[in-house]
């Protein structure tokens, strides 16, 4: 039977979910703008941004169905790796931590696409096993390619990566029906993992900042004193907030990392309640804009590649915000599209931007899934 002809949407880019990514990039910068007059942040990153929306565009017209085949994937996957391991010998130390390439003169952050390339890798596992994932090799085997990104990353060390990629793994697993047993097994494997890691892993600063976490009034003038400066800007902004550039913990540097790690505290200080409430509005209407996608991906592939994607913002956004507010310990963890760095804003974009590329051929997908069934059998997964 000859394969039926080739279509595909011409009107596949998520508007919403790119428009509410962009007013979030553009209140990054408001709040960049703010901390003083001469502000290389603000120019640096406004180019970064222009090269993020290139990248999105770019990635929304490639027909992304090569990903679904194993070699690609893996190739992906190895390709996106290794520079992780030239880091441990090539990297640029930058408070302490291995995690820049330079190229060029151009600072490059290897762990951001590190993560997409693990979200690929583990779609393209789980799409061909989703229906035997109760088997605890599955769990095991996608664990060891989440745990060879993850031990690169904390070798850097870049304690708040490593979470990252930890949760993109597990909320993949529970994505794909993973059973209660197995569940808690994992989870006992990860308490197990933390002590070992607490006992042989862990530097001093990094059990310092947990000891913190618990009992955070213990030392504001040491350990705890991002986490206590952070809580101040926070809760400092009240309702209203004091109006842009009146921010006085960012403003007068009180708050350390202002552009990147704590970017959510400089905004909530300037901003307030009501100013949170937009950005946690603007990221609710992101996250329910890829779950729609997982909904409408022509294969299993594509469900878990924006599921995967919906898991690597979220965390970002769940541990940037835990951190700001003192809920969390402080890890060092930048916030999808506000925070300061072309590195992880142009991964975040190109991510929306496959995804867009995805829906524009799900038309094209399922009606050649529907051909090759109807000639003799097609494997949906690939």
């Amino acid at each position: 039977m000859p394969p039926l002809p080739f279509t595909h949407k011409t009107n596949s880019i998520d508007w919403i979910a790119f428009g509410a990514a962009l007013i979030l990039c553009f209140l990054g910068l408001i709040t960049m703008s703010s901390f003083t007059s001469s502000n290389p942040f603000l120019i640096r990153q406004t180019i970064w941004v222009v090269v993020g929306v290139g990248v999105f565009f770019a990635a929304s017209r490639v027909d992304w169905r090569f990903l679904r085949r194993s070699g690609v994937a893996a190739g992906v996957y190895a390709a996106l790796v290794i520079p992780l391991v030239l880091l441990l010998v090539l990297g640029r130390a930058v408070r302490g931590a291995k995690s820049w390439l330079v190229l060029g003169g151009l600072g490059i952050e290897p762990v951001e696409f590190a993560k997409l390339a693990l979200i690929i890798l583990l779609a393209k596992y789980f799409s061909r096993r989703h229906i035997e994932i109760r088997n605890f090799r599955h769990i095991f085997v996608s664990g060891a390619y989440a745990l060879v990104v993850c031990v690169l990353v904390a070798l850097q060390p870049d304690f708040g990566g490593a979470i990252i990629v930890l949760l993109i793994w597990l909320s993949m697993v529970l994505f794909s029906g993973i059973s209660r047993t197995h569940l808690l097994t994992v989870i006992m494997c990860a308490v197990i993992a933390f002590v070992g890691l607490w006992f042989f892993g862990f530097h001093d600063y990094q059990k310092q900042r947990i000891l913190t976490f618990i009992n955070p009034a213990g030392d504001v003038l040491g350990a705890g004193y991002n986490a206590y400066q952070s809580m101040i800007a926070v809760g400092s902004g009240e309702l209203l907030g004091k109006g842009i550039g009146y921010g006085t913990q960012s403003k007068l540097r009180f708050l350390p990392e202002y552009q990147t790690d704590f970017i959510f505290a400089a905004f909530a200080e300037e901003w307030g309640f009501i100013g949170v409430l937009i950005v946690f509005a603007l990221y609710g209407i992101i996250f329910i804009r890829l779950g729609s996608a997982a909904m409408r991906g022509a294969t299993n592939f594509e469900m878990f590649f924006a599921l995967g994607v919906l898991s690597y913002f979220f965390a970002h956004f769940m541990l940037h915000v835990g951190i700001s507010m003192g809920v969390l310990p402080v890890t060092g963890t930048t916030i999808p599209f506000m925070s300061y760095g072309g590195s992880h804003l142009v991964a975040e974009f190109l991510a929306l931007g496959i995804i867009s590329g995805q829906l524009r051929y799900a038309r094209a997908t399922s009606r050649d899934a529907f051909g090759r069934e109807l000639a003799g059998g097609y494997d949906i997964a690939e």
